[in-house]
């Protein structure tokens, strides 16, 4: 279980995150909801070590954060995909995808199995792996960016805005493709930013708003209005 236990966070004379806090119970899918700049990316790349705690604490199990480097996250299977998707221009598809994996110093046998496992949850992914990641449209950057958070994540997946900039169709399959990592990995954690969250409503166990860098419990009818 993750936990943040009165998580602030401080940088240019502001404070952005007001004495957070909230659970990330095993196996379920939160939505946080919030406007540009309510602190919704801030959370998550605090989370991942990526900007310091001004004070507070962020546990996974227990185990204390600030004792993990930023680069040591992902080996405590936390897989993260930024909203900017931050791909190799000249890497293939398949080669993003193992980044990661290279990163962890995982064996063989591990990342072919969650390569595969990646492109059974996301067969385009499979017919785009020779593809450079410069030749990639938005959607098809996010769909990648997802898969490879799925290379490292056995515990919790950090998603940041996956539906901002996408087009209709491409929507509603990544929502879909979110149904079967649910589905298919029952016993992982997902938190999802979004500013808008109604292609969320059949993957979503629970809500939580984000005003001003403060949060509070919601439910998804309640932030539509």
């Amino acid at each position: 279980m993750l936990v943040l236990h009165n998580a602030r966070v401080e940088f240019g004379g502001h404070t952005v995150l007001r004495d957070v806090s909230f659970e990330l119970p095993q196996g379920r899918t939160t939505v946080m909801i919030g406007r540009n700049g309510a602190g919704k990316t801030t959370t998550l790349r605090t989370i991942m070590g990526l900007l310091p705690l001004s004070a507070g604490r962020i546990t996974i199990d227990g185990q204390d954060l600030a004792e993990v480097p930023d680069h040591g996250r992902a080996a405590l299977g936390i897989g993260y995909a930024p909203e900017d998707r931050r791909m190799i221009p000249g890497f293939t598809v398949e080669e993003n995808l193992l980044l990661p994996t290279l990163a962890l110093k995982l064996d063989q046998s591990t990342t072919r199995e969650r390569l595969g496992s990646v492109y059974e949850l996301m067969p385009e992914l499979r017919e785009l792996s020779r593809r450079p990641g410069g030749s990639l449209s938005g959607g098809q950057g996010k769909m990648v960016a997802l898969g490879r958070a799925l290379m490292v994540a056995t515990r919790v997946i950090l998603l940041d805005e996956p539906f901002q900039g996408l087009a209709p169709a491409l929507a509603l399959n990544y929502a879909r493709t979110l149904a079967k990592v649910r589905d298919q990995r029952k016993d992982l954690t997902l938190l999802v930013t979004e500013s808008s969250p109604q292609l969320l409503g059949g993957v979503t166990d629970r809500a939580l708003q984000i005003e001003r860098g403060e949060v509070m419990e919601t439910t998804l009818a309640e932030a539509r209005h």
